[in-house]
């Protein structure tokens, strides 16, 4: 019996120190091979493997006593897919409080007013860490995919600097994008004028862009979202330049001429009466808001200034002379 009391003793005792040596083991910082270590975990993952994942990536810790550490903590089964960065100095236990928080290493893409679609592609391919998707698909193909009901996705993506984590995929973020924008066109349609010549949301949208487009300062945004409303009440063409710039696509060399006002194509609101067929960039929340409650004005002419601001006409004679004076020099 006192042999056996004293194997017994001998293994609290052993039993004590392991636990001690465990739970100074969890309050020391982990050796990493490099500064830094990045690991991605896919929904699904086991706790082993993502034990095993943490060493293959840098950590220089036994796998098993990782996955010892995630199984007995009790929070193996709480621990989020996503995309980890860790530095030198975090412990086995904020490892794991960090998973479980969920709290990913995430990067950032900016979507700017005013851009096309076309320009959405290219920040998209420059965007770190981003899985790309959509190289091959057509942008018909692609409103398909982000859920849109529109033919096209130009103009429904609302512009915004949007987080995202490590190896998500860019249909998801222009999901998102598409989601916005149809939050913020509703919310404009909902406070849009009574009188309104536009017929429905994305007609709104369609002006909205253009109205984008157009502005070189923010104090002028409700009045070119006059003219161009009040033309659209008396039947007159938009004649709007970006509206050709839009229609003439990769022709554009940046030097719009008399010819291209003169060339029809479904965008030239020189030649085309009416909203173009579909929007030719993506408006900001003010572009829409404007759109939707333009300036009480009658100005049906505005010719920039050349400091980013316009000045606004009535009548065509006015505006003759503002453009003689602003563009022309005086002549």
């Amino acid at each position: 019996m006192k042999r056996f009391f004293k194997f017994l003793a001998i293994c609290v005792l052993l039993a004590g120190a392991v636990a001690g040596a465990a739970a100074w083991w969890l309050h020391q910082p982990l050796p990493l091979r490099t500064g830094t270590v990045e690991v991605s975990i896919e929904p699904g993952t086991g706790s082993r493997d993502i034990a095993r994942l943490w060493v293959q990536a840098g950590v220089e810790a036994s796998p098993e006593a990782l996955y010892q550490w995630f199984r007995l903590s009790g929070q193996a089964r709480r621990i989020r897919a996503g995309s980890y960065e860790v530095e030198t100095g975090i412990t086995p236990r904020e490892l794991l409080d960090k998973m479980v928080r969920g709290d990913q290493t995430m990067e950032t893409v900016r979507l700017i007013e005013g851009w096309n679609f076309r320009q959405v592609r290219e920040a998209l391919v420059k965007a770190p860490h981003l899985r790309h998707t959509i190289d091959t698909m057509s942008d018909a193909q692609v409103a398909a995919a982000v859920g849109s009901s529109a033919e096209h996705i130009e103009g429904w993506l609302f512009p915004d600097t949007y987080a995202y984590s490590r190896g998500v995929s860019d249909v998801t973020v222009l999901r998102r994008a598409h989601q916005a924008m149809q939050q913020q066109l509703q919310a404009a349609w909902a406070g849009r004028q009574a009188d309104s010549p536009l017929k429905s949301p994305a007609e709104l949208l369609t002006l909205a862009s253009v109205v984008e487009k157009e502005t070189g300062a923010a104090a002028d945004r409700a009045k070119v979202a006059a003219v161009f409303t009040n033309r659209l009440r008396i039947g007159m063409p938009l004649q709007s330049d970006p509206t050709v710039i839009y229609g003439l696509g990769e022709r554009f060399d940046g030097n719009l001429r008399k010819v291209d006002l003169q060339t029809d194509t479904p965008w030239n609101s020189y030649t085309r009466r009416g909203l173009p067929p579909t929007p030719i960039a993506m408006p900001g929340r003010d572009a829409l808001k404007a759109t939707a409650s333009p300036a009480a004005v009658k100005a049906l002419y505005f010719v920039a200034r050349g400091d980013g601001t316009s000045v606004f006409s009535d009548h065509l004679d006015d505006h003759n002379r503002a453009v003689n004076q602003y563009q022309r020099g005086g002549r």
